[in-house]
């Protein structure tokens, strides 16, 4: 896509300033092309990024980043500005499209193979469903700090809340996530306990 005049959002953490969410909706809702092409140079990256992670190749990744924005481009009414951020909107629809992506592939590979998947990847599998699962709140929060590499003073900026609210939500969320993935709540200063802390 064309490049813009306008500041993007790098993926390094680093802060500029990103198009403005409300105005570039209302630009989307009526069609106005260059509005999608702000949004692509702004968070294209991240997208890709998060969708790389997940599958593990950047040809998915470059297959989930066309479908997220092509979807943001003709369903634009399913982002809702008062809910969250663009931002934050794009990047979980990337993490759920490359699951979505890498189970169609397994399912693929099953029918052709009868072999069990490797432990590291039906790990990795599990940690993204269940990242899937989160409520929205928490999971915008996890998304800022473990794939765009925000911190949490830096998460609630973006999602306007209070750095005490950004703190309860990351840690609630590595909670869920730290006994979905070891079963029973780890007792405190064990390692599963100690890994709450950390994202």
């Amino acid at each position: 896509m064309a490049p813009h005049t306008h500041e993007v959002v790098p993926v390094d953490g680093t802060t500029r300033y990103p198009p403005r969410d409300q105005e570039l909706h209302r630009r989307l809702v009526y069609g106005d092309e260059t509005a999608l092409g702000e949004a692509y140079d702004a968070y294209g990256a991240l997208v890709r990024a998060v969708a790389r992670r997940v599958s593990g190749s950047a040809a998915v990744a470059d297959e989930v980043t066309h479908r997220v924005f092509i979807e943001l481009w003709t369903r634009p009414f399913a982002f809702a500005p008062g809910r969250g951020s663009l931002r934050a909107w794009l990047s979980i629809r990337g993490h759920q499209d490359a699951v979505a992506r890498v189970r169609e592939a397994r399912a693929e590979c099953g029918t052709a193979r009868e072999t069990a998947p490797e432990p590291a990847e039906e790990a990795r599998t599990a940690l993204h469903a269940f990242l899937a699962e989160l409520p929205l709140p928490e999971r915008e929060a996890l998304h800022l700090a473990c794939f765009a590499g925000r911190t949490y003073r830096q998460v609630a900026v973006e999602l306007g809340i209070a750095e005490t609210a950004a703190t309860a939500r990351l840690r609630s969320a590595l909670s869920v996530l730290a006994g979905r993935l070891t079963g029973p709540p780890a007792a405190p200063g064990s390692p599963a306990g100690e890994a709450r802390d950390e994202c």
